[in-house]
This record gives structure tokens, C-alpha cells and sequence, in this order.
């Protein structure tokens, strides 16, 4: 199963500097949101070869310390209930503040797989004064800094104890696997619905708990497939203020445990933050990836309506614009069985194998033509290129001084390797070796 560590608490207590040490410093998600000031952060890591996605809850300033406490306990509750580990951070240079006394009631009562990590306890003292907080009724303190990474390791060691190194139940048939991912209301749900609820179609579930991943045969009018649900697609009423947040926890799940990704959003609305976060979560983890823009028949348009939205989205999902979009009614049924199709391209597309002497063929003469630049007076050589023994397209360039690259010249190669071979809707990674 999918192994989730959510860093909760208030703000100021170093959360996001905990995050940016243990997925070390690799991009996170960035969710603006009208009228508040939050960063919301999703990145992956591992420990000593248990991997697990980390999700930070975002401190973040708002009007009063009443409607504070109401977003924090959102937070905290949608946290808990999805998380395998939670580590709750509080101040150790300022010790217990009463909003650490709420926040650790709410872990006490859920039972949830907690550890209470006491930051900023960058000496001796501090440490020692750290023992404080086993006031709050939550076990072993851990004294850690994040600055300078001290006491994470121990940390780390006690949350794999705790994870699971079971994977979820996978079907034994090797087709593809399709999730359906995407803000609420963009309609997911009637989508999955649309295909699983005709009558020629044969479904066999594989079954796995609430949080776990579920696989749905969908084999008729030509298609076998999985596809990918989890409890995210279905409908949480208590979660209100923070649905995007607890949508994006969910879709964590989803997109790990699939091979493509149809990212749904509202044709009525601009294609909005929550929509390239979803977005980013699947190009993140290396997956092919189609946009659907539901809900298409509500929208007034004319002849340029769809070249203009579709180019909004392309705008907004640069560098990778090589991504299908399609405009579809899920209620009219209009173009689902081309998502589909669609889908399936892409998946063909991310599995695409190219024979290394067909790679050095072709991109040696190009590079030949077109050396990297030169830097401080040294000139690069590349000479040999291989595609890596992954699930997804993944390239290595061997040259004599990898270090030396730059991101603009990893475009161009990319874009050389898109010209002459499909990976439509799919990301490619571009490694440089050490010859």
C-alpha cells in the first residue's frame, strides 16, 4: 500500500523546513488560494528502502485566531484519518502552546499512528527541555532540527517501523491501469459510473480496504483495462473548506498505483490552481497523463472557443504541452470512449521501448551538430546514449562532464527524442552519466 507521513501542527513550528529535508529540497505543489497566503507541498523519499510520500499541511495566516483554529482542525482531521504516520511538529524553544493542546487532542481520539516531533532543538539544553511535551499524552518525545538534520535519522528509523512494505493487491493480468483523478465536482464519479454501469461490460473487483487501492475490470467494446478507484472518488461530506486538500491526498493513491492518468476538469471554469496541481502529481510520478475537459456541452462557444481553452492549459502545463486534450460530456456520453482510446495510446506510448543502436543513430549526428555549450572552457562530449530499464521513458547520456549540462540543453535532447518517437501524454526523464 501506499505510505503517506503528514507533517501537521501549527504554523511557525518548521514544518515546511522538515519537508524540504526529507524529500531533499525536491520541488513541491503550490496551491494559492483566494484571500490566504498557503503553500501546500507533496513530494516523495525514502528510507532505508521504504519509500513513502510525504504531505505537508501548509501554515498559513488568516483573519482571526477563531477561524485559525477551525482551518487547522480541518487540516488535521483530513491528515489523520488518510496518513499511515502522522508526525505532529511543536516548538521546542517555546514549549506547549494551547494550540499544540487541541491539535494533540485530536490525535489522541482518532488513535492514529502518531509521533510527536519536538523541532528546533538545535542544542543540548533544548533537547533536554523537550521533555515537556510528553504532557500531551502522546508517547516518546523526538527531539529533532531540522536546519541541521539532527535527530531525524532517529525519526526516520521508528516511522518505517511503522509503515507497511506490503503493496496492494495487484491484478494478476498485466493490462493497463487507468485512474480518474481531479478536483471535486469535475465529474469523476459520473464518468466511472458511464463506463462501469452498462450492461455489456464485464467488472471484476479486486477488493482492498477503505484507504487501499481498488482495481475494476472494464473489459468490453473492445477495451481491457483497470481502472484505478480509491475512496477519494467518492464523496466525504464532512470535509468542507479543505476538500482540495483532502482530493489531492487521495489522489496520491490513485496516481501511484496507475500506469495513465485522466485528469478531469471543468470546461465552465479556467483550468485553475487545484487542476495543475492534480496535473503535477501525475507528471511527478513519471505518468502518462490526458486532460479531459468535462462538462463541455454547459460551456457557450464558438469556433475558437476550444483552441483557446486548450491553449490556457498548454500555458499553464509548460513545459510539457504534449499532452492530449480532449473536450468531453460525460452526461451525453460525448467522446468518453475517445478518453479511452486516448488512454490507451498514452499507455502504449509509456511502455515504448527504443533499441540503443536506433537512439545513437539518430541523436548522436544531431548532438555532433549541436554540442552542449561550453562552460568555464570546457567542452562536453556526449558519446552514447541508452533508455534506462524502467516503467516509464527514462534516457541516459554518458558523457565526459555531466555536471556541466544545463536544463535548456536536457530540453532540446527531449524534444529531438519526441520528434522522431510518439511518447505523446507521457514524461520523459533525461539522466547524464559519467562516461
Amino acid at each position: 500500500m501506499s505510505n503517506i507521513i503528514a507533517l501537521v501542527g501549527r504554523p511557525n513550528v518548521g514544518k515546511s523546513t522538515l519537508f524540504n529535508r526529507l524529500v531533499q529540497q525536491r520541488a513541491a505543489i503550490v496551491d494559492p488560494t483566494a484571500g490566504v497566503t498557503r503553500d501546500r507541498h507533496y513530494g516523495k523519499s525514502d528510507w532505508n528502502g521504504m519509500e513513502f510520500s510525504v504531505i505537508d499541511t501548509g501554515g498559513y495566516v488568516v483573519g482571526s485566531e477563531d477561524v485559525f483554529e477551525e482551518q487547522i482542525r480541518q487540516q488535521v482531521a483530513i491528515a489523520i484519518e488518510e496518513a499511515t504516520v502522522v508526525f505532529f511538529l511543536v516548538d521546542a524553544m517555546e514549549g506547549i502552546n494551547p494550540m499544540d493542546d487541541e491539535v494533540a487532542g485530536m490525535l489522541r481520539r482518532s488513535g492514529k499512528t502518531t509521533l510527536l516531533v519536538a523541532n528546533k532543538a538545535d542544542n543540548g539544553r533544548i533537547m533536554n527541555e523537550a521533555a515537556v511535551f510528553y504532557e500531551l499524552g502522546l508517547g516518546a518525545v523526538y527531539p529533532v532540527s531540522s536546519i541541521n538534520g539532527s535527530g531525524t535519522g532517529e525519526l526516520l528509523d521508528e516511522a518505517v517501523k511503522l509503515m507497511s512494505d506490503i503493496p496492494d493487491e495487484e491484478p494478476e493480468e498485466d493490462l493497463p491501469r487507468i485512474a480518474v483523478v481531479g478536483r471535486p465536482n469535475v465529474g469523476k464519479s459520473s464518468l466511472i459510473n458511464a463506463l462501469i454501469g452498462q450492461e455489456r461490460n464485464i467488472v471484476t473487483d479486486i477488493p482492498g480496504t477503505t484507504r487501499d487501492t481498488i482495481y475494476t475490470r472494464y473489459k468490453s467494446f473492445g477495451f481491457d483495462f483497470y481502472l484505478v478507484d480509491t475512496a477519494g472518488l467518492r464523496k466525504k461530506g464532512r470535509v468542507s473548506e479543505n476538500i482540495e486538500f483532502y482530493s489531492v491526498m487521495r489522489s496520491i493513491r490513485a496516481i501511484e498505483n496507475s500506469d495513465v492518468c485522466l485528469v478531469m476538469t471543468d470546461g465552465t471554469q479556467p483550468f485553475e490552481a487545484q487542476d495543475l496541481n492534480v496535473f503535477g502529481l501525475a507528471t511527478r510520478n513519471n505518468k502518462g497523463v490526458v486532460v479531459l475537459v468535462n462538462k463541455w456541452d454547459l460551456v457557450a462557444k464558438d469556433t475558437h472557443t476550444a483552441k483557446e481553452y486548450e491553449a490556457r492549459i498548454r500555458e499553464r502545463t509548460a513545459p510539457l504541452k504534449d499532452i492530449p486534450v480532449l473536450f468531453t460530456s460525460v452526461l451525453n456520453k460525448q467522446r468518453i470512449h475517445k478518453a479511452i482510446e486516448t488512454a490507451l495510446q498514452v499507455y502504449a506510448n509509456r511502455i515504448r521501448k527504443v533499441s540503443t543502436s536506433q537512439l545513437n543513430d539518430h541523436l548522436l549526428p544531431l548532438i555532433q551538430a549541436t554540442p552542449p555549450p561550453a562552460v568555464k572552457g570546457k567542452y562536453i562530449k556526449i558519446k552514447y546514449v541508452t533508455q534506462l530499464p524502467v516503467h516509464y521513458p527514462a534516457f541516459a547520456f554518458f558523457c565526459n562532464l555531466p555536471q556541466y549540462i544545463r536544463e535548456p540543453y536536457a530540453r532540446y535532447l527531449e524534444n529531438q527524442i519526441r520528434k522522431k518517437w510518439d511518447f505523446t501524454g507521457v514524461p520523459i526523464k533525461i539522466y547524464f552519466r559519467k562516461k
